[in-house]
């Protein structure tokens, strides 16, 4: 427990829409904003998608590239963490901007799963899709991250997914320290529970550091269960737009600044750049 918090900044994500929440970031300009106010409220990770100044999903490397640039110029230490995630594109096109552009961390989902989001109020499904991550498809992802020299931030949705790095650990493809993310409240994976939190974080391998990654409402509360059994933590617009009082957000930088806060009321410190490029092996790149 005396091992400080690392706090990772989920700016955008694709899912969620100005209509839903008018402080969505869209343009590169905008995102790199959003990550300046993240790291000034106590962020180390800028995890980070990639959108279309319409706000839809873009995956092309000229955007991420534009994104790059804009968060370099006013965060040039902080740890950038591309997301691989999508659908309806070959797999070359999902890591293609990790190819090209070698950044420190990237996603890297660790199992296929259903994915939906429902509303009860409606009784509707708003999304509801196949994420399909095969043991062939992780692999590929993960040689072309050693290849860039990029850490895999291995994204864990179901019980089975810790385990599923276990053949690549193997085969010497996974390097010490891993990285991973429960990611806690999907439809299709697990619930909100400080119990699932607390078997996750039983089942990783020696050598491994892990966060919470809260989706919806319930989010604070996993994320203080994180921080209680020694875990780090993730905030932000792509997975959550309030704050622990019920009040929207108005930018990450309120949302990260609820998590350092958060931390320092359960008994732990924060983090900074440097002590978290430490922690997980990540030196500071030119």
């Amino acid at each position: 427990m005396s091992k400080k918090v690392i706090i990772s900044a989920s700016l955008t994500g694709v899912l969620a829409n100005r209509k839903q929440c008018p402080y969505i970031p869209y343009t590169p300009e905008e995102i790199a904003e959003e990550g300046r106010r993240a790291v000034e409220a106590g962020a180390s990770i800028l995890h980070i998608h990639a959108r279309n100044d319409d706000g839809t999903p873009a995956y092309d490397v000229e955007t991420y590239s534009r994104i790059h640039e804009e968060v370099k110029k006013r965060t040039p230490d902080a740890i950038i963490n591309y997301s691989t995630g999508a659908i309806h594109i070959t797999r070359e096109e999902r890591i293609a901007h990790i190819v090209a552009l070698k950044p420190d961390m990237a996603a890297l989902n660790m199992g296929s799963m259903n994915y939906g989001i429902y509303s009860k109020k409606a009784k509707k499904f708003y999304h509801d899709f196949i994420f399909q991550n095969s043991f062939t498809d992780i692999q590929f992802y993960l040689e072309k991250m050693n290849e860039a020299g990029t850490r895999p931030e291995m994204e864990v949705f179901d019980n089975g997914h810790v385990n599923n790095a276990m053949p690549f650990i193997d085969m010497d493809i996974l390097k010490k320290p891993y990285n991973f993310s429960f990611v806690m409240g999907v439809l299709g994976g697990l619930p909100h529970s400080t119990a699932n939190i607390l078997h996750q974080s039983r089942t990783v391998p020696e050598g491994s550091d892990w966060q919470v990654i809260g989706i919806g409402r319930k989010q604070w509360a996993s994320l203080a269960a994180g921080i209680t059994i020694g875990g780090n933590i993730r905030a932000g617009l792509e997975d959550n737009f309030y704050l622990p009082e019920g009040e929207m957000a108005k930018s990450n930088g309120e949302l990260i600044g609820a998590a350092a806060q958060l931390t320092r009321m359960m008994g732990r410190e924060v983090a900074s750049i440097a002590e978290a490029r430490e922690t997980l092996d990540i030196p500071l790149r030119s």
